[in-house]
């Protein structure tokens, strides 16, 4: 298990009075915990005053700020911190836990989320041109970095739209995409770009994630998602890992248990069903596999988690 947690260090004042701000804007424009859609396109802002255990989620790609509090994502065993100095990239969509952490009542966290198309990424480069993204081998799908002044400054502006909505339309893509080559530009944006580039090992793995998240109740053939991703069994093993922390294998099966637990928790599926709805065919297998997952037997973790525990 690995911790990758920026340093903690003091806001300037400058970035301390753009945080104040955007807490603000988004205290007053949350009413309560959870998570809403504003009337900016792909915006959305969280409340969250109660601390909970890990939730699994599939996130599409997406920029994550906080502008109070302190949030930690789990990819496999790797786990990411951020905060109100250190902004998180999803930069394709893959099975993560999140939960909130250092919260109370009198100081919830607050949260911005700005999801990414990568078809707008594939724009923005070929519109631009050359922008000084340097190529760098495949990292992880989350990342952490450090956020500036020009950063902040551009969410500030994006999410301050909400109190003068006639101006939504015309501007809000503009500073999506002011927003979208600030990231291309930072120091780990080169992920965000083979991502987008098309034919690149990376965008091809990228492919490949996609078709498993589509398809994962289905029998997983290694040489068949090869074909998809037009890689060799031996690359593709290789760089999936180095993006998801996972081999196939084990990505299929936290799609599969996440969903599983989903399907208990929403539906009210029994393990059996739940099991079968997502591939397995045995019964006790699902079982011993939740149970490493998620550290209880259906039932039990069940109960757990309805009990609030």
């Amino acid at each position: 298990m690995s911790t990758l947690q920026p340093p903690m260090a003091a806001l300037d004042a400058a970035l301390e009075e753009k945080r104040i701000e955007l807490a603000d804007l988004i205290d007053r424009h949350t009413r309560e915990d959870g998570t809403c859609a504003t009337g900016v396109d792909a915006l959305f802002m969280s409340r969250y005053s109660q601390s909970s255990d890990f939730s699994p989620s599939l996130p599409q790609p997406a920029l994550c700020i906080l502008a109070q509090g302190r949030k930690e994502v789990r990819l496999a065993d790797e786990y990411f911190a951020y905060d109100p100095l250190n902004y998180l990239v999803v930069s394709v969509s893959m099975p993560i836990s999140g939960r909130v952490v250092e919260i109370s009542p009198q100081h919830p966290v607050l949260a911005l989320r700005l999801d990414i198309d990568p078809m707008d990424i594939t724009t923005l480069i070929s519109e631009a041109g050359p922008i000084g993204v340097p190529s760098r081998p495949a990292g992880r799908g989350v990342y952490v970095e450090p956020i500036d002044q020009v950063m902040l400054d551009a969410l500030l502006r994006l999410t301050r739209l909400l109190d003068t909505p006639r101006d939504i339309a015309m501007l809000a893509p503009l500073i999506r995409r002011e927003i979208l080559y600030r990231l291309l530009r930072s120091p780990l944006g080169y992920r965000l770009y083979e991502i987008a580039t098309e034919n690149s090992q990376t965008h091809r793995v990228s492919r490949a994630i996609s078709w498993l998240n589509g398809h994962f109740q289905q029998p997983l053939r290694i040489d068949d998602l090869a074909r998809e991703a037009n890689l060799s069994v031996s690359t593709l093993h290789h760089r999936f890992k180095a993006m998801t922390a996972m081999s196939p294998l084990q990505y299929q099966k936290q799609l599969r248990l996440n969903e599983a637990r989903r399907l208990m928790l929403s539906e009210g599926l029994d393990a059996s069903a739940a099991g079968y709805r997502v591939g397995y065919e045995s019964p006790s297998q699902f079982s011993r596999e939740y149970s490493r997952q998620f550290g209880a037997p259906p039932v039990r973790d069940l109960a757990r988690l309805r009990m609030g525990l």
